[in-house]
């Protein structure tokens, strides 16, 4: 069973700051005070380093790959077009073939969910934008606290933040892979640190204009995690049970987006049905009670724990008008699409903060079968 699961990956956020009503899945709540990072006093750098840096359409590529990599080349072009692999890891798993359906979808191509001829000619046009990056890790970046996160919640409680357990974590979410992708892709490099070129996935759409984000935290949050400002509105989404994914609509009823999500198991299985959106809290803490969990031990006693982005809503919870439940980011982002939830919608934390950007009062949510 995995840490998500023992602490019921699912709260209850108060955004009084809103004026909301609140809810939380399977009834535990966080705080009424739940909306600091552990980096609210970071400031957030004018430029980013390690950015994407594409060539325009046209223009020769200005960074080449050490090799082939068209699979990865692949997911990273789905992703910055906002249909999205999960991780990124060079291989078409099933959340590649969930975001593969999608772009064919919206470019009214036949929906095989495999890399075919058609879809590869259109994502052709872009074959100037490679599959990896060279980046420089910046000092800021590497500064920790890094540290490995006790399983107790009594003892996370302590901690001042739920933040990433090493440096290998921090940089597999900048670049929405694994720590083990990054080592593949930088064989024999020494560990990494302040100062170090590696090789990364070269995700995009991460430029961030701070004047559409008023809170410093948050920034801080979506610059850690490689996500921009420069995201389409949703005014509708469809969550399928079946094929465990989040579908964004437009105004005019276009697919503009599609993530792989956890949506529930047979104990909590996901509430089907017309939802509105009372409210988004970004970096919220997480009051957990045993008592209102199935699989959980009565006995271990209540405890609240600090935001970050292993807590067990992730970095943004997303309040739901069905009571309890919500749409929220995880600590364990390899594991989206492949283990169980307590009934709510849970998103890699890069993907949840991107939905964030794109979601409003306004966005009507269903969950379909």
């Amino acid at each position: 069973m995995t840490r998500e699961r023992r602490l019921a990956a699912s709260a209850l956020i108060s955004l009084a700051a809103l004026a909301l009503a609140t809810s939380a899945c399977n009834r535990s709540a966080p705080d009424t005070a739940s909306s600091d990072a552990a980096s609210a006093t970071a400031a957030l750098p004018g430029a980013d380093s390690m950015a994407s840096n594409d060539a325009g359409p046209g223009e020769a590529a200005g960074m080449h790959d050490d090799r082939p990599r068209p699979e990865m080349q692949a997911q990273v072009l789905l992703e910055r077009a906002g249909f999205a692999p999960s991780v990124i890891d060079g291989t078409i798993n099933p959340s590649t073939r969930n975001a593969l359906r999608a772009f064919q979808q919206a470019n009214d191509l036949p929906q095989t969910g495999l890399l075919d001829d058609a879809t590869r000619a259109i994502l052709s046009r872009q074959s100037n934008v490679p599959a990896t990056r060279m980046v420089t890790i910046p000092a800021s970046f590497a500064a920790g606290p890094f540290a490995p996160l006790p399983h107790d919640p009594a003892a996370q409680a302590k901690l001042p933040a739920l933040g990433y357990a090493s440096l290998d974590e921090k940089l597999a979410e900048r670049f929405h892979t694994t720590p083990e992708v990054l080592h593949a892709l930088n064989p024999g490099a020494p560990p990494f640190a302040a100062g170090a070129k590696l090789r990364v996935p070269n995700v995009g759409a991460d430029a961030i204009d701070p004047a559409q984000v008023a809170d410093p935290a948050w920034r801080q949050t979506l610059a850690d995690l490689g996500v921009g400002t420069d995201e389409p509105h949703a005014a509708r989404i469809v969550v399928s049970r079946k094929a465990g994914t989040l579908s964004v609509y437009d105004g005019q009823g276009a697919l503009v987006a599609l993530f792989t999500v956890t949506t529930g198991s047979a104990h909590d299985p996901l509430p089907l049905g017309n939802w509105k959106i009372y409210g988004v809290d970004h970096n919220p803490k997480y009051h957990f009670n045993p008592d209102l969990f199935w699989d959980v031990s009565d006995k271990k006693p209540d405890a609240l724990l600090p935001s970050g982005p292993n807590s067990p809503v992730g970095v943004v919870w997303i309040d739901l008008s069905k009571p309890h439940y919500g749409i929220h980011g995880t600590p364990e982002p390899a594991m989206i699409g492949h283990t169980e939830s307590h009934g709510c919608v849970r998103l890699t934390n890069w993907n949840a903060a991107r939905l964030a950007q794109m979601v409003s009062q306004e966005t009507k949510v269903e969950f379909v079968a």
